[in-house]
């Protein structure tokens, strides 16, 4: 069997019974059940939501998205051995944690397979949630240039790269095209300010005005379980991305949840702590194969200039990679997971035939 074959590209074509469209997103497939088939399965699983609570498979795929683009390798490599499963069983591991420690619930009702989790429809707050404990990245780079505001919060200076911020910090953005809210530019991924979000709770999806407080406490303790956990195995939480939604319990009421994923090398930048105390950086994270690409072609510019988007696509879409890329980040994602959960990651040998076995015999989800 090839590398290739072991990579879940393609996750929207699988038989599952739906009368919806199926939406796919950079990484993950939605596929909403039946109304039929979701009541059968909080019946026969003894789910904990509503009798009529719409259901979904969620079927995350191996496809690497790096600066708004898919990327590929050599050899038919299109995508990253292991990586959705790496991301699932770490989501699941600190959204479990979340639970045990009374922080809020998840999405997720069930996990059929290591890239399957049958989940509860939510109504998502429209806020890209970010915590921030060092200062890297895009902030480090607006930083430099002399900025010193950011979402509302005054940051001080004389701070250098890569140092820890002097508290944590919440710099929240836009989830999706927002219209009509004073003082919010109309495009997806603007940053935002907390006051912005509590003179328009209802325009970013919040039931009332209470929910943004809660929403910043869920997000700041579930940034500090995730950090000192971490911190155990000598890794540094260095920043993450949260997003929230509401479900509707057994009983009919409504609660906030964290949805998506967590505490993934996906939406974090995860940093080993002996490295980072001798004065270098080593990611444990996708932003290590971000910087891989940056070196790797000749202009970076093409990847970091949002007004050369056509290029970046054409980059993406007429480079293979070297395979090497590829399976160094593989290694990067199974090896984190692996320090995570503890144990060995179950890496298929061929996902799609795992899964679509696994859905027909035991969930009656595929004729």
């Amino acid at each position: 069997m090839s590398l290739a074959d072991k990579v879940l590209a393609v996750n929207n074509d699988l038989p599952i019974r739906t009368d919806k469209p199926v939406h796919s997103g950079k990484v993950r497939s939605v596929y909403w059940l039946t109304e039929a088939d979701s009541r059968r399965l909080i019946e026969e699983k003894g789910y904990p939501v509503a009798a009529d609570a719409p259901l979904a498979v969620m079927v995350i795929s191996d496809r690497i998205s790096a600066f708004d683009c898919i990327w590929t390798g050599e050899g038919g490599l299109l995508g990253v051995p292991g990586k959705g499963a790496a991301l699932n069983a770490i989501s699941n591991h600190w959204f479990k944690l979340f639970k045990e420690q009374g922080l809020a619930e998840s999405h997720i009702l069930d996990i059929p397979h290591p890239g399957v989790w049958i989940v509860q429809k939510a109504s998502p707050v429209k806020i890209e949630a970010i915590v921030r404990q060092y200062i890297t990245g895009s902030m480090w780079r607006a930083y430099s240039k002399g900025e010193r505001e950011f979402c509302g919060i005054e940051i001080p200076g004389g701070l250098q790269k890569d140092q820890k911020l002097p508290e944590l910090l919440v710099t929240p953005s836009t989830k999706g095209i927002l219209k009509g809210i004073p003082g919010v530019p109309e495009a997806d991924d603007v940053n935002i300010t907390r006051k912005n979000i509590e003179d328009n709770f209802a325009a970013f999806n919040f039931r009332s005005k209470g929910d943004i407080d809660l929403y910043e406490k869920l997000l700041k303790e579930g940034f500090e379980v995730i950090s000192a956990e971490l911190a155990k195995l000598d890794q540094i939480f260095v920043d993450t991305k949260f997003e929230f939604g509401y479900v509707t319990d057994a009983d009919g009421n409504e609660k906030l949840i964290y949805m998506d994923e967590v505490g993934t090398p996906d939406s974090s930048r995860i940093w080993d702590g002996e490295a980072y105390r001798n004065g270098k950086i080593v990611e444990n994270s996708k932003e290590g194969f971000r910087q891989a690409l940056l070196n790797y072609f000749p202009d970076p510019d093409i990847l970091l200039n949002k007004d050369r988007m056509d290029e970046r696509e054409a980059l993406a879409r007429d480079n293979v990679l070297p395979e090497s890329m590829l399976m160094d980040l593989s290694r990067t994602y199974v090896g984190i997971a692996e320090k995570i959960i503890g144990e060995k990651l179950a890496i298929s040998d061929n996902p799609k035939t795992e899964i679509i076995q696994v859905l027909r015999d035991e969930y009656g989800l595929i004729d």
